[in-house]
């Protein structure tokens, strides 16, 4: 059984324990990460998403297991989307016989169970009558004296206990320490999951002093833990959430509002007794404005792992899984770029240092720094690294950008034995890192130059050399630009690995970083023939480099370029932006609504796809043999566009075009004139009036099926009248017309009877 994270896990294995009258580990257990108990006995073993990955992997057929529950599943983890995917993967190819059964209560069970292609069961439950009040919109940076004022007075104006939703640890102790001084009747318990087993205990179970209690909680208690006693709720409107951050490539926790589901999971908490009340701090306007449904995080996560799980597991077509909601292509393709970049594929196979980079639990970043790490023998630096890497910055901002400074803060911490805000924590991670690889802690002087090699072991995108004559701006291997301030230690160094980043369009900012040797990037250079399209230049350029991604150290041009070379180069450049780079002339638009007309009205033609979207995928098949003496964007606009698309046609479809959808038509007077053809609309016929005398009915192409619009003109070209049925306007509109032409136009006849009238081009000759 799967739940979204480890303190629901031991909760419910617990309380499923106490059902059956036994203890933990016997018929029920439970597995976390760095904890389990479980037995010989154990029949339903309580797990989370991530432990159920690692199972798969040991054990792709899942022996030994017949049914497994995924609880709480529209809370939409990364981790049980692929624990998903890949147990109905197991089901399909190895394990016909194994069960799997979807638990929860708001999504949409309907989509889910046409692509599992299983029964639904719907269970109402006992719920009774909850009272929403919305307490209005408050300022974001007071949540814990707001939250703290709205308990207490849910405490005058309900009996019974209350829950309280905050976003995370910090808002919870602040909360707490105010209603301790404020709310002294009440007991006041915390609830999330760093909490010893003892004190969450305290917070889910009922008081047998009889006090009023107030749970201080995280979104954990949204659905996992029933907390008895319970008859108000107070909920922040937040919640935190993981997301993934391009400052430091891994994915991090933040605060976001919570969605319309999520906000009636919590208003339910209240209705689990008896009738209830739930406080929500917000309007009923800004509750029109929540999400629906809270978004799936395998739109927003950093994939590399999940790849490399994939790769791990030996599926390569990805999409083919069953996703509820499919990972992106791009993030996919990112992952595949990264994990080909520290050494986890090759060619698109798993390495073997891949397959140990698969066996440490961390992102694949920081397992190969680790493991590089073991290669220089200064595994202890790396795991205080890696922690840095996975929890916020200890130091203020203007101290500086320096990674040192903040392990050397770590270390005279851990050596005074010194609390200090938030190095507790990412000590705490050092910690776990050292018990894993085995090694002993370390306070001592270390390398600063070793600690940008390992950085640029992790970020190997992010090694940055500094720009000349650009004080603090640094030229990154990924191609971007960042800077950092004048004034930082790190601002004069030549070479620098990145560590975070705000990646935005134009000139990044450094938030951390360290200084490299420049003799430890040896090994990295690679040596590469680059034919790329310059966007400055608007050129093709040639040459062979030694570098560091897009860092030049050397460059030599290159005179023969194969056509393969030259096409990879230079069409998705053009696919990107084709009105930019190609002449899209009059001609070439008539042409495209012309064949546009015909792929719609006759299908018989089977008339290729003219439309821009079609023409930029099908590009490398059409363009690639024209561009080979293209050598600069002013090249690419000589191109003969129009009759680069016409050849796409064969002469008898040619043909076609020209007798069904004609560029020209002949109109009474003798003359050809061209029809204006437009995107799904009627073509028009500019002509003046004198010319079309004698004509009737309104004029058609396209055997008939398509009927012309006509404007019809003055003999000054002045438009004077737009009608699709000629016949009536001659005999409605003509006369009213006639009288103001016949004063402008005096030399031109204007016949009483225009439809046997004799057609002319200008004024009739006496």
């Amino acid at each position: 059984m799967l739940e979204p994270r480890r303190l629901a896990a031991k909760s419910i294995a617990h309380r499923m324990s106490e059902l059956l009258g036994e203890k933990v580990g016997e018929t029920v257990g439970y597995r976390i990460r760095f904890e389990n108990n479980i037995s010989e006995k154990t029949r339903l073993e309580v797990v989370t998403e991530g432990i159920l990955t690692r199972m798969l992997h040991n054990d792709n057929a899942l022996e030994g297991v017949g049914l497994v529950i995924f609880d709480e599943f529209h809370e939409r983890n990364i981790h049980a989307d692929l624990a998903m995917a890949l147990c109905r993967e197991a089901q399909q190819v190895l394990r016909t016989d194994l069960r799997i059964l979807v638990m929860s209560a708001t999504l949409d069970m309907e989509l889910l169970a046409d692509l599992l292609e299983a029964p639904t069961l719907s269970s109402k439950g006992k719920m009774f009558p909850v009272t929403i009040n919305y307490e209005g919109d408050y300022d974001f940076y007071s949540m814990p004296e707001m939250v703290a004022q709205t308990i207490k007075k849910a405490s005058k104006e309900t009996d019974g206990d209350i829950l309280a939703f905050l976003p995370g640890q910090g808002e919870i102790k602040k909360t707490e320490a105010i209603l301790k001084s404020s709310l002294k009747s009440f007991v006041i318990l915390p609830l999330y999951g760093q909490l010893s087993p003892s004190s969450q205990h305290q917070a889910i179970m009922p008081r047998k002093d009889g006090r009023r209690k107030v749970v201080l909680s995280t979104s954990i208690a949204e659905t996992s833990l029933t907390i008895e006693g319970i008859k108000a709720v107070v909920d922040c409107g937040y919640s935190r959430t993981s997301k993934f951050n391009p400052r430091s490539g891994l994915s991090r926790l933040e605060t976001i509002p919570i969605s319309i589901d999520a906000a009636d999971q919590r208003a339910g908490r209240a209705g689990r007794l008896g009738p209830g009340t739930c406080y929500r701090m917000w309007s009923k306007s800004t509750h029109s404005y929540l999400n629906e449904f809270r978004t799936a995080e395998i739109l927003e996560a950093d994939l590399a792992s999940l790849v490399l799980d994939l790769e791990q597991w030996g599926i390569k077509q990805i999409q083919s899984l069953t996703w509820l909601t499919p990972p992106p292509s791009g993030s996919i393709s990112q992952a595949y770029d990264l994990l080909h970049q520290i050494e986890a594929l090759e060619n698109g196979k798993l390495t073997p240092h891949g397959k140990k980079l698969h066996s440490i639990p961390a992102h694949p970043r920081i397992a190969h720094m680790l493991l590089k790490a073991e290669e220089l023998d200064n595994v202890a630096l790396a795991t205080d690294i890696a922690a840095l890497l996975e929890e916020r910055d200890p130091l203020k901002p203007e101290l500086g950008v320096d990674m040192n400074l903040r392990i050397e803060a770590i270390r005279r911490a851990r050596k005074e034995n010194l609390s200090i805000k938030g190095i507790k924590k990412i000590e705490k991670i050092a910690s776990q890192y050292r018990k894993l690889l085995n090694v002993e802690v370390d306070n001592g002087v270390f390398d600063p130059y070793e600690v940008g090699l390992l950085i640029a072991y992790a970020y190997p995108e992010r090694i940055a050399s500094a720009r000349p004559g650009n004080n603090a701006q640094f030229q990154l291997a990924n191609g971007k630009i960042a800077i950092m301030g004048h004034r930082d230690d790190l601002a004069h160094e030549p070479w620098i690995a990145v560590s975070h980043v705000d990646e935005r369009d134009g000139m990044g900012k450094i938030f951390m970083a360290a200084a490299i040797n420049p003799i430890d990037l040896k090994p990295m250079l690679k040596e590469k023939r680059m034919i790329k399209w310059d966007k400055q230049y608007e050129e093709l350029i040639a040459a062979q480099t030694l570098g560091i991604g897009s860092i030049i150290l050397r460059s030599t041009p290159i005179h023969q370029i194969t056509p393969e070379e030259k096409v990879t180069a230079i069409i998705p450049v053009i696919q990107n932006d084709p009105r930019r780079y190609l002449n899209f002339s009059q001609n070439v638009e008539q042409l495209r609504f012309r064949l546009q007309l015909l792929q719609n009205t006759n299908p018989e033609l089977e008339i290729p796809d003219f439309s821009l979207i079609a023409l930029k995928e099908e590009m490398p098949d059409w363009l690639s043999p024209y561009i080979q003496p293209v050598k600069n964007a002013e090249d690419l606009k000589k191109l003969d566009l129009y009759e680069i698309l016409v050849n796409r046609l064969d002469y008898t479809l040619q043909q076609k075009v020209e007798q069904l959808a004609p560029s020209k038509i002949t109109v009474p007077s003798g003359s050809q004139i061209k029809l204006e053809y437009r995107d799904n609309e009627q073509p028009i016929l500019s002509v003046r009036l004198q010319e079309i005398f004698g004509w009737i009915e309104t004029p058609k192409i396209n055997k008939g099926k398509t009927s012309l619009l006509l404007h019809l003109l003055s003999p000054g070209f002045k438009p004077v009248q737009i009608t699709s049925d000629l016949e009536n306007f001659w005999k409605e509109t003509y006369f009213e017309v006639r009288k103001d032409l016949k004063r402008r136009y005096p030399k031109h006849q204007w016949p009483d009877n225009p439809m046997e009238a004799e057609a002319v081009r200008g004024v009739k000759r006496k």
